[in-house]
């Protein structure tokens, strides 16, 4: 397929993104960021999810379109208004650049979505072309993929991103500094399954997607997903410190409230089209990956 030259980028100052933008610029590729202001660089281009305004002017010509932009589920409390303003952020920003997408015609359209969709999962393994699960964040998930559709007749790839492994940001930036310390451990039972990859195959599997033939969901996930028992046993393995002090479920519930049902819940996610596609991962298992994230 055609190599993108310039890609319109949302999101572009979060983890994932600003990990995206400085390899799509090594690679050559012109990257434009879209913003929620005045453009005070020749890299930025105006958008406003609000009112759901886009320059289309200095959006056109783009060959694709990447859509990362959503606030941060695990960042406060799940109020009813802190949930509500996770929803309207992924639908209004998403059916806005989706609808700039439809008009502009990139090549692709690649929209950012999670995990969350399959629900609580259990023990068994899903794949993209398993069902919606019925809690909040897969409720979300069904909305944000439907807002991601309003991009017709464009080639559009929805991630369902897991778990993000970085040491400078995400879940494992905030267990470093505990597990440093010796006072990590399981959280509650530690049987449920955490589906992750690390930041630098997200951006690698982005990039594939990019000039791939691919599209509709795609799990953005390891092939070897673990539990939380092995997750922090890994973890602690990798800074040679004991994994000796255990979350209760309740103290996790009380912490976290409505969130805790993502830390405490199992998702054992598959990446069953990447792997159909022959991508090929840098870091498969958490093991080795944790080894070298630790000591970045």
């Amino acid at each position: 397929m055609k190599i993108p030259e310039r890609i319109a980028i949302t999101g572009s100052s979060g983890l994932i993104g600003t990990a995206l933008v400085g390899h799509l610029k090594s690679e050559g590729h012109t990257v434009q960021r879209l913003v929620r202001r005045a453009p005070v660089a020749v890299d930025e281009i105006t958008w406003d999810p609000t009112t759901g305004y886009v320059d289309l002017d200095a959006l056109a010509g783009v060959d694709a379109i990447i859509h990362l932009a959503g606030t941060p589920v695990a960042d406060k409390r799940w109020t009813k208004k802190y949930k509500t303003e996770i929803l309207n952020s992924r639908l209004m920003g998403t059916a806005t650049i989706a609808k700039a997408a439809a008009q502009v015609k990139p090549d692709v359209f690649i929209s950012a979505s999670a995990i969350g969709w399959y629900g609580e999962s259990g023990n068994r393994a899903v794949v993209e072309s398993d069902r919606a699960g019925d809690d909040f964040l897969a409720a979300v998930c069904r909305e944000w993929e439907a807002a991601a559709d309003i991009a017709t007749d464009v080639r559009t790839v929805k991630l369902r991103t897991g778990l993000v492994l970085d040491p400078t940001g995400g879940a494992l930036g905030k267990m470093l500094p505990i597990f440093r310390l010796g006072f990590g451990g399981k959280l509650g039972s530690g049987k449920q399954w955490w589906s992750w990859i690390t930041l630098h195959d997200v951006v690698r599997a982005i990039d594939f997607a990019l000039v791939n033939d691919i599209s509709g969901p795609v799990n953005l996930t390891s092939p070897n997903p673990v539990t939380n028992q092995e997750f922090t046993s890994a973890l602690a393995r990798a800074l040679h410190r004991p994994a000796l002090f255990p979350a209760p479920s309740l103290a996790i519930k009380i912490g976290l409230g409505g969130f805790s049902a993502e830390v405490l819940g199992s998702k054992r996610v598959v990446p069953k089209v990447l792997q159909d596609a022959g991508f090929s991962w840098d870091y498969p298992h958490i093991t080795d990956s944790l080894k070298v994230l630790v000591q970045s």
